[in-house]
């Protein structure tokens, strides 16, 4: 595990890729149009968020240089947005919300998508078709 380290007169703030990836992944769940991040980061999420200690998903992998991140994410997006659009404002909300909590420059947010979700309603459309 990588630390970043923040040295100032008062000690030494270190954050870790796994917080970096919890929050990428946060932000990236954060826009409309995005489903899930599947391979458990969610739930991942979820259990720090209830103050369990886990692990960092796979689908969100952050490689932390000096004083710079690339994000790499895969996720599920609702059928029927323009994903070329949603996968840049998840773009820019991550980086932006990496970037504003950590202090990181955030060099690329690199986006994979996974997986595609039909709600159920148009699933049973289809059927009838």
């Amino acid at each position: 595990m990588e630390n970043i380290k923040d040295e100032s007169t008062l000690g030494v703030v270190r954050i870790s890729d796994e917080v970096v990836s919890v929050i990428a992944g946060i932000a990236a769940e954060e826009i409309q149009g995005i489903v899930e991040i599947p391979t458990g980061v969610g739930n991942n999420i979820s259990q720090i968020l209830k103050g369990k200690k886990t692990t960092t998903g796979k689908s969100v992998k952050v490689t932390l240089g000096e004083d710079a991140a690339t994000i790499e994410l895969t996720v599920a997006v609702e059928y029927g947005i323009n994903i070329p659009e949603v996968i840049s404002l998840v773009q820019e909300n991550v980086k932006k919300t990496v970037e504003a909590m950590t202090g990181l420059n955030v060099e690329a947010v690199n986006v994979n998508v996974q997986n595609i979700y039909v709600p159920k309603k148009e699933q049973n459309l289809e059927k009838e078709v």
